[in-house]
């Protein structure tokens, strides 16, 4: 049993990196511990598990319910009207399972205009909602107006809830099991914070009553989640408002003079910048953070001083992994390195070679010390690696050694020319994806139109 998300609505987002990424994770956990028959009972779930899953046999609960012995929750009678999920449109032994469901608990089911194979969307899908509430609005209310006054009943928990703002709707399952609830509007459709609740309660139920013999607890992520990035930003800069105010209470200035520290670090000559160079290029081998090194490096060193011995540390660094990788401990690496995320990024590599290795450095998508490592397993060239790394790494590196070798100015309160210079660069390296982004989207608007492929026609004709 999965209580987890199949990342479809990141899918019809148009994040399909993420979706991919996500879905091959669990995809591949599933096959490794001898998973083949899935059985679903959202819509979507099963829409994803058919068309990207085809190693699974899938299935809905309403398959088995409608084969099977239903619970012993009684029967009502009466008619309802069936609203099919728009992801369901052509899924036809589950629309004939619901309707069957339905007729065995007493209900006799009236087919709307719109139904089975040319079924409207409840109004929610792709998130319209959130864009344009009243195109959203409107093909709710048609579904309402085409049930003309009867219990509309559906199996998507997002269409339940959608369409129950405007009439009366029930989900099959409370059908199932609290038929007379369920018909006289006392079954309510559950909504947020209430469906988080109840899941964490599913979840507590099936620790305490199924003995499984895996269970797991899914940390894995495609990607930082922008309100955790926001966050950590906020962090940031509330740790050094705090910093600045405390030291200024303090009296402490007289400590934060770079002249005075850079002074003090001269005289150990050579001493100093090879500990650095030393500490930082081993670094990525011990899976240390390189970020508070590389401020340390712009503190004592300075704009100049500190990008030459940090880029210099940090390309040596990354090669070292990338070489313990490919001739020391391949196999205990590959090993480690399974997941569909990092798959991905070897078909990437063998497709694209160094380009991939600019790609990475350049935009942050994957942790800097295992992406080193991965490198290593691919059949890049060492020489194209290194240079690339070099050369690739350097705009960020520049940004911020200047950034961050004025921040003893900032702590003392003073806003430097550096700091601005640093602040600045910090803006155009962050603003490389954006930038990315268009150009592709340009390049792309002017390239001639191409016949789609026989997947590219197949999926629109489904759910358009």
């Amino acid at each position: 049993m999965v209580l987890d998300c199949c990342t479809k609505p990141s899918h019809d987002l148009g994040m399909e990196d993420y979706f991919h990424a996500m879905f091959g994770e669990m995809k591949a956990f599933l096959l490794e511990h001898g998973v083949r028959n899935v059985l679903v009972a959202c819509p979507n779930c099963y829409k994803v598990f058919t068309e990207y899953g085809p190693e699974f046999a899938t299935r809905t609960v309403y398959e088995v319910l409608a084969e099977g012995e239903l619970p012993a929750t009684g029967e009502v009678s009466g008619s309802v009207t069936v609203h099919d999920p728009c992801v369901s449109r052509f899924a036809e032994p589950v629309q004939g399972a619901v309707r069957k469901v339905l007729g065995r608990k007493g209900l006799s089911t009236k087919e709307t205009r719109h139904s089975r194979a040319t079924t409207l969307c409840c109004g929610e899908g792709g998130a319209v909602g959130c864009v344009s509430p009243d195109l959203a609005g409107g093909w709710t209310k048609q579904q309402v107006r085409e049930s003309e006054g009867k219990r509309t009943v559906t199996y998507c928990a997002g269409c339940a809830h959608t369409l129950g703002t405007h009439g009366p709707t029930s989900h099959i399952l409370d059908i199932v099991f609290e038929p007379k609830a369920a018909m006289e509007g006392r079954e309510k459709v559950s909504k947020a914070p209430f469906t988080y609740l109840n899941r964490l309660k599913l979840k507590k139920h099936l620790r305490q009553k199924v003995a499984a013999a895996v269970t797991r607890e899914r940390a894995f992520t495609a990607g930082e989640e922008e309100g955790g990035a926001l966050f950590k930003k906020l962090a940031v800069l509330a740790f050094i408002i705090g910093a600045v105010l405390a030291v200024r209470a303090t009296g402490a200035t007289q400590y934060l003079e770079q002249e005075k520290l850079r002074a003090l670090i001269e005289g150990y000559g050579l001493l100093a910048p090879v500990i650095y160079m030393a500490i930082y290029a081993v670094a990525p081998a011990l899976f240390l953070p390189g970020l508070p090194i590389s401020i340390v490096g712009g503190i004592l060193f300075g704009p100049f001083w500190g990008v030459i011995y940090t880029i210099a540390s940090a390309t040596v660094g990354a090669c070292g992994a990338f070489l313990v990788s490919r001739y020391l401990a391949r196999d205990w690496i590959e090993a480690k390195l399974k997941s569909p995320r990092w798959r991905h990024l070897d078909a990437q590599v063998e497709k694209h070679g160094w380009k991939m290795v600019a790609f990475t450095r350049l935009i942050p998508l994957f942790p800097f010390n295992l992406l080193n490592y991965a490198f290593g397993l691919s059949r890049v060239k060492f020489s194209h690696y290194a240079l690339a790394t070099f050369v690739f790494m350097l705009p960020g590196c520049i940004a911020f050694i200047v950034f961050s070798s004025s921040l003893l100015d900032v702590l003392r309160g003073e806003i430097s020319v550096t700091f601005l210079v640093g602040l600045a660069l910090m803006v155009l390296v962050s603003l490389i994806p954006v930038l990315l982004k268009i150009y592709k989207a340009r390049r792309k608007e002017k390239a001639p139109d191409r016949p789609p492929s026989h997947a590219a026609i197949e999926t629109p004709s489904r759910e358009s």
